[in-house]
């Protein structure tokens, strides 16, 4: 274990990083004077509010008051923990970092960081041995003749370092055991199936090393070769893993990055096969869901890059039916959102093969936007020949409407549906407004139920109290050095923590005592129905309770703070100036516990 970095090390990769260039990558930045502003990459914005100043090497939104250093800029862009963020920066800058031992400041590499590490070493590994035994070994020829009669290079391969995992499900984990894994470590490395430990859960398959943004393999994807295709799905994909969360990754990120900045423009493909065939053509910008359904953290990672996505799903019902939820996605992101018709094939790996990059790339610059997209298949399921599917079409295709961040969207939207239609343009208003009034009473309704089954539930702050409720007091002075009742801002919070105050002060501190001092049936009963709960691990729920409401006082602190920053930053006194400068320090210095508390 490496320990901690050292204060001199994360002050020295402060200093030396280029803030501007680092988060110019990210966001386009203009110089102002001697600031640097942008569009917030953090939330949605049309007017930059997001400064940097390459002086006090600090940035600041005055929109959603994100504020820090570079280091918990690439935190949040790259959802880094704060020793990879670190890490991260120092090989941009060159710095050497150093570690120690012992320390209080600063994170420590956790067990928890530690293993990712190890299993993230172990599947570059693996990857790479997989690569060895397609591209060198006669084991692995049938497999190299399949994906280079699909038309891949010998290039491709090497980039995407495709491999194989051989058909005796036995052999790697007696290859790995001979390299000194333990057994607990391999059992739980997602590479073997849980039932039976010494089976590999990839076999016989064509395989695609996953890679996290830094270009680290975390996962794979397995594709079916030969044997009977009914008894085993077309393709493998690694689960949740301790490195790895599928609905947080994109398939190439790591190599379209670059290609995506400079495009402003993303496509989101079905499969490994699609995501390659767009790069094997030239086409550098494209990308994969890893086995799920599109999910707003993966549109998350491309929205601080892109103007315009590109959807590029399969021609099928299954295909078409993702990209109408896609479109739906990426619009309440507010970014436009064009579909790929594709020509003459059922999903860009096929038209490669069959026509080659010229059909593909022309398919990708004949790309529609989306209304079209919709209102063609609208178009086709319900034909302007009666007024039931009129009705029938106006109503799937609000639903698109709504997920319009732009009025002015939303009229020439309505106004294509009337033509398109032949309906009255005043009619098809009315209908809008009338179905998203009712739409807006029903989720009031469902609002006003959910609050009041919600009133006997404890807070997350009254449960964080809770778990002091014990016979000893010795949870509850642990829990006094870190907050004060004046930290807490659930009343009910407040009055179970005043009680502990009362009976640890008259030295008759227990759960009796604390329950006949409390004036309130219903506290008490949320009480008493928590105390079996908290049982079994007392020590370990109190200290996640306390993390809970340190975080939580920290983060009013922080509040506080950024209302004092965007006051500050209007003033043009010098000695404010110069204020707001100490204050985005202390921030900053919040923000870095806040951070340490996630972990």
């Amino acid at each position: 274990m490496k320990g901690f970095i050292t204060k001199e090390s994360i002050d020295a990769v402060v200093a030396q990083a280029d803030i501007v260039h680092i988060i110019s990558e990210y966001v386009p930045l203009t110089q102002r004077g001697s600031d640097w502003t942008g569009c917030c990459p953090f939330h949605n914005e049309k007017t930059p509010s997001f400064h940097v100043s390459e002086d006090r090497k600090l940035y600041h939104c005055f929109g959603c008051h994100a504020s820090g250093n570079v280091l918990t800029f690439i935190q949040e862009m790259e959802k880094l923990s704060f020793p990879e963020a670190v890490e991260f920066v120092a090989k941009r800058t060159g710095v050497q970092l150093q570690y120690e031992s012992s320390g209080q400041d600063f994170q420590r590499e956790d067990p928890k960081l530690a293993l990712k590490n190890e299993y993230v070493d172990l599947y570059n590994r693996v990857s790479t041995t997989f690569h060895y035994l397609l591209m060198e070994t006669d084991s692995g020829k049938f497999a190299y003749d399949y994906i280079t009669k699909r038309g891949l290079t010998k290039e491709i391969l090497e980039k995407f370092k495709i491999g194989y995992t051989p058909a005796d499900r036995k052999w790697l984990r007696k290859f790995l055991e001979k390299k000194n894994y333990s057994k607990e470590f391999l059992d739980n490395s997602g590479l073997f199936s849980k039932k039976y430990p010494d089976i590999a859960f990839f076999s016989d398959r064509l395989m695609f090393p996953i890679w996290n943004r830094k270009g680290d393999v975390v996962a794979m994807g397995g594709r079916f070769l030969r044997g009977d295709a009914s008894k085993s799905p077309k393709y493998l994909n690694s689960g949740d893993l301790i490195q790895y969360k599928k609905g947080e990754t994109l398939y190439a990120f790591n190599f379209a990055k670059q290609a995506i900045r400079e495009a402003k423009a993303v496509i989101f493909c079905e499969g490994y096969m699609d995501c390659i065939a767009y790069h094997q053509c030239g086409i550098q910008y494209a990308v994969a869901p890893l086995g799920t359904a599109l999910t707003d953290e993966q549109i998350k990672i491309v929205k601080p890059f892109v103007e315009t996505i590109l959807l590029s799903f399969d021609s099928d019902g299954a295909g078409q039916n993702a990209t109408k939820r896609a479109i739906l996605m990426c619009r309440r992101h507010d970014i436009t959102v064009k579909v790929i018709r594709l020509s003459g094939g059922k999903d860009p790996a096929e038209i490669l093969l069959k026509y080659g990059d010229k059909v593909l790339t022309n398919d990708v610059n004949n790309a529609i936007l989306d209304n079209d997209f919709l209102l063609s298949k609208l178009t086709e399921t319900y034909p302007n020949t009666t007024p039931e599917n009129k009705a029938k079409a106006s109503l799937a295709f609000f639903v698109y409407v709504d997920s319009l961040q732009s009025d002015i969207q939303k009229q020439a939207c309505l106004e294509q549906f009337s033509q398109m239609y032949d309906i009255e343009l005043e009619a098809v208003k009315r209908d809008y407004i009338n179905r998203s009034q009712l739409s807006l009473r029903t989720r009031n309704v469902k609002t006003e139920q959910k609050t009041k089954q919600n009133i006997t539930k404890p807070s997350a702050e009254l449960r964080a109290v809770m778990t002091a409720v014990t016979d000893d007091n010795s949870l509850f002075e642990k829990m006094r050095c870190e907050i004060t009742g004046d930290d807490l801002q659930d009343p009910n919070a407040k009055m179970l923590f005043s009680i502990m105050e009362e009976c640890s002060a008259s030295d008759s501190f227990s759960v009796n005592s604390i329950l006949n001092r409390c004036p309130d049936e219903d506290l008490k009963k949320v009480v008493l129905s928590s105390l079996e709960e908290y049982a079994s691990h007392p020590e370990e729920s109190a200290r996640d309770s306390m993390r809970l409401l340190k975080r939580q006082k920290l983060k009013r602190k922080q509040k506080e703070f950024q209302v004092l920053i965007a006051q500050l930053d209007k003033s043009l006194l010098e000695e404010d100036r110069k204020k707001l400068g100490e204050i985005l320090s202390e921030k900053m210095n919040i923000d870095r516990q806040i951070a340490l508390l996630k972990e």
